[in-house]
Order: C-alpha cells, then sequence, then structure tokens
C-alpha cells in the first residue's frame, strides 16, 4: 500500500503533539513536512515544540518550518491555560537537535504542492488555518493540486472550548477560517462533536506508558498533564484528545453538510455567531463539508 502524502500544519499543544507522534509512527502515511503556526502558544514555543516531537519519534529526517506568528486580521489569543507555558508541559524540555528550516511554511507548502502531482497531498492543519488561508490566497494555482484537507476545528451541538459556544482553532483566525473554508477543496472537519468522544482515560494513559519507549513515556507524561484541565471543566476521567484524527486522511465516515449563507454584510467580530459558528458573510455558495463520525474502539 502506498502510503498518503501529507503536510502537518500545527501549533503544539500535547493533543497536537500526540496526533504528530502517531503520524510519524505510522506505515499509512508520508510525512512530507511540518509546518508551525501561532495558536496554543506562540510561533517561537510551537516551532520548537513540534522540532522537539519529531526528535523524541527519532524521525530528525522530518524538517519543521515556520508559519504565521499571528492572525490574518486580530491579535493572537494563546492557551497556556490549558497547555501550560511551553505548550509541552509535562515533559523535561530541551533545545532540539536540528534547527528549523529557513524557508517560511507558507513557501514550503507551496513549493511541495507544486512540486508534487496534483492530488496526492493532504493538508492536515490541527490549530489556526492561518498558514492554510496565506497559501491559497498567495499561490490560488496550488487549489486544485490539493488532494484534500483534514482538519480539527469547530463545532456543533457539543459547546465551545474557548467561549461557551466557539472551538479554539476557529476562534483565533476566522478570518483564516473563511478562506480555507469558501475555497471548494475537498474538506473534512474533525469538531468538537467527534473529538469529546475520544478520552485520554487513565486505563488508555498508563497502557500506553507501559510500552516503555521512549515516544510512549514522553506522550503519557503530556496527557497527564493535558487531561488535567478537562477533567476538571466536565468531570471525566480523562480529557478529549482534539487532534488525533486529523492526521488520518483515510479514516473518516461522515455527512456533508451544506452551510448557509448570511446576508447581513459585516465583517465578523469576536464573540458574534459566525465566529463561533463559522457562519462567515460575504461568501460564494459554501462547498459542501464532510463533518466526520466518530467510532472508538481503544479497548
Amino acid at each position: 500500500m502506498t502510503p498518503s502524502k501529507i503536510i502537518i500544519d500545527t501549533d503544539p499543544g500535547q493533543d497536537d503533539a500526540a496526533a504528530i507522534m502517531l503520524a510519524l509512527a505510522s506505515p499509512e502515511l508520508e510525512v512530507l513536512g511540518i509546518t508551525a503556526v501561532a495558536g496554543n502558544v506562540p510561533l517561537a514555543l510551537t516551532g520548537r515544540n513540534a522540532r522537539m516531537v519529531t526528535e523524541i519519534c527519532g524521525r530528525g529526517d522530518v524538517a519543521v518550518y515556520a508559519g504565521a506568528d499571528r492572525p490574518l486580521a486580530r491579535k493572537l489569543v494563546t492557551a497556556e491555560h490549558v497547555h501550560g507555558k511551553t505548550g509541552l508541559d509535562g515533559i523535561d524540555l530541551f533545545e532540539p537537535a536540528r534547527p528549523l528550516e529557513s524557508k517560511h511554511a507558507v513557501d514550503f507548502i507551496i513549493e511541495t504542492l507544486r512540486s508534487e502531482p496534483a492530488g496526492t497531498v493532504t493538508l492536515c492543519p490541527l490549530g489556526p488555518l492561518t498558514n492554510i488561508a496565506m497559501v491559497l490566497e498567495r499561490a490560488p494555482d496550488v487549489v486544485g493540486r490539493i488532494k484534500q484537507i483534514v482538519l480539527m476545528g469547530g463545532g456543533f451541538f457539543e459547546g465551545g472550548n474557548i467561549t461557551p459556544s466557539a472551538e479554539f482553532n476557529i476562534y483565533v483566525d476566522p478570518e483564516a477560517a473563511k478562506i480555507v473554508f469558501g475555497a471548494g477543496i475537498p474538506l473534512t472537519m474533525m469538531p468538537l462533536d467527534v473529538t469529546h468522544k475520544v478520552l485520554t482515560t487513565r486505563v488508555r494513559v498508563e497502557r500506553l506508558r507501559a510500552n516503555g519507549n521512549r515516544a510512549s513515556v514522553a506522550m503519557a507524561d503530556m496527557l497527564e498533564f493535558f487531561e488535567r484541565f478537562d477533567e476538571e471543566k466536565y468531570g471525566t476521567d480523562g480529557g478529549p484528545l482534539h487532534d488525533r484524527f486529523g492526521t488520518d486522511p483515510g479514516r473518516h465516515r461522515g455527512g456533508l453538510v451544506e452551510g448557509d449563507r448570511t446576508s447581513r454584510k459585516r465583517p465578523c467580530r469576536q464573540g458574534r455567531r459566525c465566529r463561533s459558528f463559522l457562519r462567515f458573510v460575504d461568501r460564494a455558495p459554501w462547498p459542501p463539508v464532510i463533518v466526520s463520525e466518530a467510532r472508538v474502539d481503544f479497548g
């Protein structure tokens, strides 16, 4: 079986780190590169965190590129209250051996999409969609070359995780989300309705730790720190592992959702319904979006 080619766009975050680790270990995926974006913590930390994760996994061959350090049109909102000051609190941090690549993340994505055969590369954004929107705005010719976008973001009936109704990744850069969702690219969305079914229960974390290798122990340590916020918030055994499904482009089943178009011509404002529920203004007819179902059985 030929591995699926993906680019992971990420703002690690312990849940992003878990998704990256699983992708790097999968024989079904070929990670062409990792691009960092500001989100859970500022860009200087997300770029370092992504490199730490690749080194922990013994995958120093995978290059990491730094991208946007702020949203397209507003101030950056971060989530240190969830992930800790570093974004990867819970493990012993270190300076990775491999430096960031000198090329900007947006340039890397554009050049890769142009050089790889059309329709073979999937983009897997796990954080705010700033880098991906910049790619689409700067290089419209690559839109038709993207196989699909598989992203973690948004929410329908589950409620929000940064406001009572807004999911963090969309909340941080709704202007970028507007561009990505309106581009007409095949898109699979992992909303909170899916990710809240994937809990880092104590039994699962301990089974992971029992593997004994460096990556498994590091992931267990990170998840034990990460889950504390949601355990207190929801009263559950473990917290949602939000980004795990964002790097599984071939494993989703779901239904097409036709978005609507509001007739009010005004910009998105922080906290308004358009920001919370992806109902963006001044849009061409909304392309169908596949909203994945969650069928989870980790034993």
